[in-house]
């Protein structure tokens, strides 16, 4: 063996009892020692000498090896900044790294630096980076290869050996920050909130701190942070977790591992950037609206999506399903995306859910917490099922009425529309009147009252759901008939002789196209017409001969009949006989008559009409003389027949802003007229065209309101004088007129105009849901008057109801008076579009215009007044005088009568104090007899009739009770609120009716122990029967009576919470059987009193007559309460127009039906004052005295010589008191008045 070379790896120099060894060049210590390396005193090394490192001796390596990348300090350096404290002042200058100061530390230092560290594995360099005031802190950075605590901290006690002692370290202020050998990894890469993430810092050493920071502020563990550590041998670790993160948790994240090795403290130190971004979905499906059985879309389902910024390869997600239409489909995803695709099944798509919004919820999720979804509505609508359904089979005649009632399975829908098609014509029909549509049954009725020929064609009904329109057809031919005011008569009125034939025409308009069988009816006996043409008319003629000769009257009319077999009927001609041709005084033109005798002839005939009108012709001086000309004018009598023709008219609404303009142009040109039957047509125009609904918009209501100014100038007064002389006054008329045209005036933009002509000022609102301002109306623009109307409470009106008020200054002096009153105020009318409700209150001032009148009277117009005629009424209305002004204030009460009475309420005051003073009365007195029945039970009822009399009493008192409370609800709610409404109408009518069955029940026992005498029945067969009576029968009424008409919305009254008059007749379902139990008590009475009258043995004597007439008037007294006779009154209230002390009496007798049974039932009943008085330890003298009767309550007596006693004796003992009473509840009914208010004196 032969060495050839020999290459030295490792260099010793032995010190002491250790050596320092270093590697020769091209050699490098091995890493996996490299840290233990500690370098040998700094002092020691040679210039330009590898370091030498301190090893134990003898040293049995490891020895240095040939250099490579993986030895010890060849790897990534590491970056360490340090830094140390001096022990001086801090300058300035050490601020500024020009100065000199700077220069000189910096170089110092640099040096020293490099020279104790410079051992250090890998070492790369040591620079001074800058200064710090407190003392002087040097900051210092130092890159070097990986190295262990021991070997820094070793190399850092070098320092101070090369530098001077000015300098003055502190030995214990070195810190080292390493910040490239951290290990910082964040999970997930991708962070969104709602994520949980962790953070997880690395080192390849122990450490025995860890602090995480979020920008400079320590994390401690909470709710959402959660910390902890990680130490072995080779690793340290430490984990932050935050869940559900936000974007407030952006920030910088920084990790330290601190140690502190004798003078060094080390620390390690990781930082990362988080940015939280929110999960956005950026793209979706827009709202969808789908017509779910329409066959494209069950070819091609709608698919929805949603979309997020980002690609996650984690995305899933859900879709959620929300909506009366639950439609579902199939989910797909991809990276950013998921879609839905729908499964369009029309069977889940419902008629009754048409138009409803199905929500689709997206919602994505990251995998790591974060979620987020987006809402997609889609609206289903199904093509309804629309069905027409007539009145009539096809056809109709002109001026007979029809309806047609469409409907849908569909009731969710934006509107229905009705046109009529008629060849190349297609008019829209748009009469608001004549369409009733009841959105909810989802149906549209449409009614006409009079058809034309404008009416006649092809209906289609169309329902509309959006987009979607589905609709339905129907025919009606509209066969021609004249119009009862299209057929000229003559003559209209006129004497005949007797056995001389008189001529009667009726002539039409030849371009009515029709065939028509014409006959004259005379006394009810028909005579063929012969038909003839004459210009433009078609005239029927019949020679008429009287042959009864006696002076008589006699009518005649014509009678055309169609092809349809519907007729028509013309005006009445009249006619007097004259029996005797020498009475004969006027004999012109074959037209007889004597002397005074009047003669109505038509008006002049026009192109292709008549004049509207008479002649009034008299016989005077053997000569017909003109009397009066009532023909109207060319221009009045064109606009009565397009006003006749525009308010049956499909387009009526469409066409009435035109022909009022038209209207008002033409009374203009005649306002200089004098004319009284120009006057009264053009008040009739007025009323007819008041029902159209109309905008309210300025110029429309100002042509009809200056029309009204111009008939009403002090230059007509002396017509008005005249026309008010007729069977209903013209200037009642009017007022009708405007009030209806105010009140179906309809709101645009939501408002009511303020608006004023000469003689009339219009204020309004428009009731919304956020209505809680007082209706305050100031009418200050009509002369020198003013006046102001107030209500409260409008809040309690539905939404999007109308208040229209108009004031009139010379209207009330048109309107009849009577004597020595005139009207000294404004007329103040005032018009609700919705059913007034039980608390409506409405104050109105007024200022006098003569204040030298004394007594003034709030009053208001009734037209129902003088039999139709109208007038002026005060009942409701109450008055308070201040100086020039008078307050009325108005508030309708309801009294009992309503209850029996189909009749609308008479709101007295006097009834209304009755009314709610009885029953306060009553309630009271029903809770003391029933607080008294209950401590006295045991004691009156120890045999079967008093035990029977007892058991009606308490539950008439108990009935009657519960039903005076519901009523006291009834009088506190809303009328508005329908189903509080209905509840308490329900409960008032049930046990009103048990306190009525009740009472029956109680006669009927007293019947039953009057003719019955030894015949018993068991006190449980007799218990059986009275409260199957008494709570059985009345709940088959009540319950029978809701059944019927609620489904027809037709239980209560539109205005008040009792049962239905008008439209169902409900209220007979009370009216009856109360009427008729009062029949059957009635009846009892009568046997009792026949019982009573039955004679004695032998011969009666004057006292016993005395005493018979006593005893009978004393069963009268008790009975007829106690057995609800005074209900009988009730039949009273029934007849139209009864005399308002029936009324009166009514209330008053049965609004105190609980003292009636408190009284007579309870407190007579010696009986029951004895137990009272033993139970309250009375006198003894006092049980002395009810001995007798008690032992009479329990063993009947039968005394001859008292029948009437004897009789009693069997039911009640001696006391024999029946007490049965009532009380009734009221409504309130809306009164057929004006709801024109002014002031009289």
């Amino acid at each position: 063996m032969t060495v050839s070379s020999i290459n030295i790896t490792t260099v010793c120099v032995p010190s002491e009892n250790k050596s320092c060894c270093s590697c020769e060049s091209g050699y490098a210590w091995p890493s996996t020692g490299c840290s233990d390396l500690i370098s040998c005193p700094a002092l020691s090394r040679a210039p330009n000498q590898p370091c030498g490192y301190t090893r134990e001796r003898p040293f049995n390596g490891p020895y240095c090896e040939p250099q490579n990348g993986d030895s010890c300090g060849m790897g990534e350096p590491t970056v360490m900044n340090m830094s140390v404290r001096l022990d001086t002042a801090f300058h300035d200058d050490l601020r500024n790294h020009s100065s000199q100061l700077y220069r000189k530390y910096k170089a110092d230092l640099d040096k020293a630096f490099k020279a104790s560290y410079g051992c250090l594995p890998g070492f790369v360099s040591a620079t001074t980076t800058g200064f710090r005031p407190g003392s002087v802190e040097v900051n210092y950075r130092v890159e070097a290869g990986s190295a262990s605590f021991q070997q820094l901290e070793h190399s850092s006690r070098f320092v101070t050996q090369y530098l001077d002692e000015p300098y003055s370290i502190v030995p214990t202020s070195f810190t080292a920050e390493i910040t490239n050998r951290t290990n910082f990894t964040v999970s997930p890469a991708h962070i969104f909130e709602g994520d949980t993430i962790q953070m997880v810092c690395e080192i390849n050493t122990t450490s025995e701190n860890m602090t995480w920071y979020r920008d400079s502020q320590i994390i401690l563990n909470s709710s959402r942070h959660s910390v902890r550590t990680d130490n072995n041998t080779a690793m340290s670790q430490a984990f932050l977790t935050i869940t559900n993160v936000t974007q407030e948790d952006s920030g910088t994240y920084k990790c330290t591992f601190a140690n502190r090795y004798r003078s060094l403290n080390l620390i390690y130190e990781g930082t990362k950037e988080i940015q939280v971004s929110p999960l956005r979905i950026i793209s979706y499906s827009n709202d969808y609206k789908v017509h779910c059985n329409s066959p494209e879309i069950q070819a091609n389902s709608p698919v929805l999506f949603c979309c997020i910024d980002g690609q996650l390869p984690l995305l899933t997600g859900d879709w959620k399903v929300n909506g009366a239409i639950s439609i579902t489909g199939v989910p797909s995803f991809s990276s950013n995306c998921t879609e839905y695709k729908l499964n369009m099944t029309d069977s889940l798509c419902l008629a009754e859910h048409s138009g409803t919004v199905t929500t689709y919820t997206c919602e994505l999720q990251t995998g790591h917490g974060a979620r987020s979804s987006r809402d997609i509505r889609v609206m289903y609508f199904r093509a309804a099922q629309v069905r027409i359904s007539s009145s009539v089979n096809t056809t109709v005649s002109v001026g007979y009425g029809f309806s047609l009632k469409c409907e849908s399975d569909t009731s969710n829908y934006d509107s229905i529309s009705w046109e009529i098609h008629s060849g190349d014509r297609i008019q829209a029909v748009e009469c608001a009147a004549c369409i009733r549509t009841n959105k909810s049954m989802a149906t549209s009725m449409l009614v006409v009252n009079t058809a034309t020929q404008d009416w006649n064609g092809t209906y289609i009904c169309t329902l509309s759901q959006d987009s979607l329109n589905s609709s339905a057809s129907v025919t009606i031919n509209v066969i021609p008939l004249p119009l009862k005011q299209h057929i000229l008569i003559d003559p209209a009125g006129a004497p005949i002789m007797c056995g001389t034939p008189q001529a009667l025409t009726c002539c039409i308009s030849a371009n009515s196209m029709g065939d028509y069988d014409v006959k004259f009816v005379v006394q009810e006996k028909e005579f063929q017409a012969e038909k003839e043409e004459q210009g433009n008319f078609f005239c029927y003629s019949y020679n008429y001969t009287e042959t009864e000769c006696r002076e008589k009257k006699l009518e005649a009319y014509c009678k055309f009949v169609n092809s349809n077999e519907q007729e028509v009927s013309s005006n009445s001609i009249n006619l007097s006989l004259i029996p005797d041709k020498d009475l004969i005084s006027c004999s012109e033109n074959n037209t007889f008559g004597k002397e005074g005798d009047i003669l109505k002839k038509s008006c002049s005939v026009l192109n292709t009409t008549f004049i509207r009108g008479s002649n009034i012709y008299k016989c005077f001086n053997s000569s017909w003389k003109m009397e009066k000309n009532d023909c109207v004018s060319e221009q009045i009598n064109n606009l009565l027949l397009m006003a006749e023709s525009l308010v049956n008219s499909p387009s009526a609404k469409v066409g009435l802003p035109n022909f009022l303009q038209n209207l008002r142009n033409q009374t203009e040109l005649l306002q200089n007229d004098n004319s009284s039957a120009n006057l009264a047509a053009i008040v009739t125009i007025l009323y007819n065209i008041s029902s159209i609904p109309v905008e309210a918009k300025q110029s429309t209501i100002s042509d009809y309101f200056t029309t009204v100014d111009i008939i009403v100038t002090d230059f007509k007064k002396e017509l008005w004088a005249d026309l008010n002389e007729g069977q209903v006054p013209i200037s009642s008329l009017l007022l009708n007129a405007v009030e209806r045209f105010s009140e179906n005036l309809q709101p645009v933009n939501n408002t009511i105009p303020h608006l004023s002509t000469e003689t009339l000022e219009l204020q309004g609102m428009v009731v919304t849901e956020h209505s809680h301002a007082d209706y305050n109306k100031n009418f200050s623009r009509l002369g020198n008057l003013t006046a102001n109307v107030l209500i409260d409470n409008i809040e309690t009106l539905p939404p999007n109801s109308t208040i229209v008020s108009v004031a009139y200054s010379a209207l009330g002096h048109i309107l009849p008076v009577k004597e020595n009153m005139s009207v000294n105020s404004l007329v103040i009318s005032t018009a609700l579009s919705c059913e007034r409700n039980q608390n409506f209150h409405i104050n109105m001032t007024f200022q006098k215009e003569n204040i030298s009148l004394k007594m003034p009277l709030c009053v208001f117009w009734d037209f129902k007044l003088n039999e139709s005629r109208g007038g002026w009424n005060d009942r409701g209305c109450t008055q308070t005088e201040e100086g020039s002004n008078v307050i009325c204030s108005c508030n309708h009460l309801t009294p009992f009568s309503i209850l029996m009475s189909p009749d609308e309420p008479a709101h007295n005051s006097v009834e209304d104090y009755i009314t709610h003073i009885g029953l306060a009365i009553s309630i009271l007195s029903l809770v003391v007899c029933i607080v008294i029945e209950s401590l006295v039970w045991k004691t009156v009822t120890n045999n079967t009739t008093s035990y029977m009399r007892h058991v009606c009493i308490l539950n008439t008192a108990t009935s009657l009770l519960i039903a005076d409370i519901w009523f006291i609800v009834t009088a506190s709610i809303n009328v508005q609120k329908r189903n509080i409404c209905i509840a308490a109408t329900f409960f008032i009518h049930l046990f009103y009716l048990c306190g009525f069955f009740w009472m029956l029940s109680l006669g009927l026992i007293l019947f039953y122990r009057l003719v019955f005498i030894l015949h018993n029945t068991s006190k449980t067969s007799q218990k059986a029967v009275v409260f199957c009576l008494g709570y059985g029968c009345p709940f088959v009424f009540a319950v029978t009576t809701i059944a019927v008409t609620l489904p027809w919305n037709t239980y209560t009254r539109k205005d008040a919470c009792w049962l239905n008059w008008k439209d169902s007749k409900a209220v007979l379902a009370f009216v009856i059987p109360a009427l008729a139990i009062v029949a059957m008590n009635l009846f009892i009475t009568a046997v009792v009193i026949i019982k009573i009258l039955r004679p004695n043995i032998g011969d009666r004597t004057n006292k016993q007559e005395r005493k018979t007439f006593f005893q009978i008037c004393k069963s009268l007294v008790i009975l007829t309460p106690l057995l609800g006779l005074t209900w009988g009154f009730g039949l009273a209230t029934i007849i139209r127009n009864s005399h308002q002390t029936f009324h009166i009496l009514f209330a008053l007798l049965n609004a105190l039906q609980g003292l009636f049974i408190l009284v007579f039932g309870t407190l007579w009943d010696n009986k029951i004052k004895e137990a009272l008085l033993k139970r309250n330890s009375l006198s003894r003298w006092s049980s002395q005295q009810t001995k007798s009767t008690s032992l009479i309550l329990v063993t009947p007596m039968f005394s001859m010589s008292y029948p009437f006693s004897r009789t009693f004796n069997n039911l009640c003992g001696k006391t024999g008191k029946y007490t049965v009473s009532s009380s009734e509840p009221s409504s309130a009914s809306t009164e057929n008045i004006s709801k024109s208010d002014s002031l009289l004196n």
